[in-house]
């Protein structure tokens, strides 16, 4: 009875103009790419969000060459934790990146080990995944944390030049008459972090070195970084899925490899956040 009401049903939106109903399973063998629904949706959305980073990127772009003078990320991000004031230029984003496609690396694995209906082997390289997720986000935490230590603020930059164009941390105070935040300077000259004086470059005055410099780091690698922490939570879920049986009783791990998909993302869009940040 209720299959001659499913048959009716699809008959009648034929008639009508509709395409006729489709149940989810015959979606993937009709599909020309031979994918499940629930993937070709992941790939919708991962292409959607593709196009959100791509318009803060070339924001980035955008601003960074219509400015004369630009940070160098060398004497930016050049601190390492429990190495005092002892410099390694991009040493610790360096590491940051290891770990980040380590646990892609980690993830993939734990997709193989699915196709093989391998419960154990997906247990051990998610939560490798995972380790991989929070230990990215914790290195993230300590950068952000430093660097506003230095004073540097979404609205406030204070890496500046001197007169020869090279980068410098100015140390910067709170101005008590505005309250906002301002480098601590003598006519044209600037004490570093180090309290040596120099002259500042031209073009540059009290309120610090390119403004946007701040907004845009916090911004892209917080938008990163929120997607990592989401990717963390969902590869959380599926260890414990995985755990409580929940993908051998449907007979397959494509939720473990529709994960997946979301993490490689993420580690691909951190090559292009660490190439227009870091290197360039």
């Amino acid at each position: 009875m209720a299959e001659e009401t499913l048959l009716k049903h699809a008959d009648t939106h034929e008639h009508e103009g509709h395409e006729p109903f489709m149940p989810a399973d015959e979606f993937e063998s009709n599909s020309p790419m031979k994918v499940s629904y629930g993937k070709m949706m992941m790939w919708y959305f991962l292409l959607s969000d593709a196009f959100t980073f791509s318009a803060f990127l070339i924001t980035y772009g955008a601003l960074r060459v219509s400015n004369k003078w630009w940070p160098d990320p060398n004497h930016v991000f050049n601190a390492m934790p429990f190495m005092g004031h002892k410099q390694i230029p991009l040493g610790f984003v360096s590491i940051m990146t290891f770990i980040l496609i380590l646990s892609s690396v980690f993830v993939v694995l734990a997709v193989i080990e699915g196709h093989r209906m391998n419960k154990k082997g997906v247990l051990l390289w998610m939560l490798g995944g995972i380790a991989g997720g929070a230990a990215f986000l914790g290195c993230q935490a300590w950068e952000w944390s430093h660097l506003i230590s230095e004073g540097l603020r979404p609205f406030f930059n204070p890496f500046v030049p001197d007169a020869q164009g090279m980068t410098h941390l100015a140390k910067s105070i709170v101005d008590p008459e505005t309250g906002r935040r301002v480098l601590e300077m003598t006519g044209n000259m600037v004490t570093d972090a180090h309290g040596h004086k120099f002259q500042l470059g031209e073009g540059f005055g009290k309120f610090g070195g390119v403004g946007a410099f701040g907004a845009l780091f916090f911004g892209i690698t917080g938008f990163h970084g929120f997607h990592v922490f989401t990717g963390v939570l969902l590869n959380v879920w599926g260890f414990f899925a995985t755990l409580s049986g929940k993908f051998e009783k449907v007979g397959h791990y494509e939720m473990i490899e529709k994960l997946g998909l979301y993490w490689h993302f993420v580690d691909l869009v951190w090559v292009f956040v660490f190439l227009a940040f870091y290197l360039l």
